[in-house]
């Protein structure tokens, strides 16, 4: 379930952020979510920023064209970074027609869509949205959008938690490779043909050959032996590390090629994800050292 709504998520899901429109051709996209929708996966998500609005486009055609059930889909797509002009972009009245949360529920009570989550929202902001919700009797979000990855763990290791166990707020979480940065491809530099070559993509390159890049690549050339004793690749392992959190409803994947997904897709088979033990988890905690503590870790 994604949060404790009724909604059902598979536990892995396929963005189009980068790819879609962009990074690949729409031939290929259709081959990646034929793959996905052919593994069981049921979410796909999107934005109106994504290439312009190309990628909602190919997503819609794609399900047309394959004649997929859409009441058997999950599609998810995000309000923002809408056109150039003032009122084109941001959460304001004129861009989603009333203030954020009563916007949603106009949405939701026209049949626009079924839910409405959060991304990249702190903590409180997820909170407030709830108790406007509550107070004038409107539909609160159900999940927030996070990034997740092994590198990058405190909000949803520590802050989600108790939103969850609170008012049911679910984690889909994003970037599962810190944008391949856990792949191990860029372990001798960045090749040309990956994302962090691009020239929008500069601030990536940059994170990758700085100091503290330099060190995470070390703690991923430390990781695969824990990888490779399991029997599975790295990618396989930083999925399935994701997915051992119980707070996380659904992870996106985010691939350019069929055998990136078809790879990605292999964590939650019997050979990986259920040897996720405390054990392994711990192993690789000690490797990266960058563990959260949350209130209540303190007071124990």
């Amino acid at each position: 379930n994604l949060g404790k709504s009724g909604l059902r998520v598979s536990c892995l899901g396929l963005g189009t952020w980068v790819t879609f429109g962009g990074q690949i051709s729409d031939e290929v996209a259709e081959r990646l979510m034929t793959i996905a929708y052919e593994s069981g996966v049921n979410l796909f998500d999107t934005a109106e920023v994504y290439a312009a609005g190309k990628a909602e486009v190919i997503l819609g055609s794609i399900i047309k064209k394959k004649g997929w059930r859409r009441s058997s889909l999950v599609i998810t797509t995000k309000l923002y970074w809408g056109g150039k002009a003032e009122t084109e972009r941001g959460l304001s009245r004129k861009h989603i027609i009333e203030e954020i949360v009563r916007a949603m529920t106009h949405v939701i009570n026209q049949g626009m869509a079924m839910y409405w989550g959060t991304s990249r929202w702190s903590a409180m902001e997820i909170m407030e949205a709830y108790s406007v919700a509550r107070q004038f009797n409107m539909i609160p979000p159900v999940c927030e959008q996070a990034e997740y990855h092994l590198f990058q763990r405190e909000k949803v290791e520590v802050q989600l938690p108790e939103l969850y166990h609170k008012i049911g707020v679910g984690a889909m979480t994003w970037s599962p490779l810190a944008c391949g940065i856990i792949s191990g491809k860029y372990g001798n530099g960045v090749p040309e043909s990956s994302r962090a070559s691009l020239k929008c993509y500069q601030w990536l390159k940059e994170r990758i050959v700085s100091e503290e890049g330099r060190k995470q690549q070390n703690k991923l050339k430390d990781l695969c032996p824990i990888a490779e004793r399991l029997g599975c690749t790295l990618p396989q392992l930083a999925v399935a590390w994701c997915l051992r959190n119980e707070g996380v409803s659904s992870v996106l994947l985010g691939s350019s090629t069929p055998e990136q997904l078809i790879e990605n897709l292999g964590a939650i088979q019997a050979i990986v994800l259920p040897k996720m033990t405390t054990h392994v988890v711990n192993e690789i905690d000690n490797i990266l050292r960058n563990k959260p503590y949350s209130k209540k870790d303190y007071r124990s």
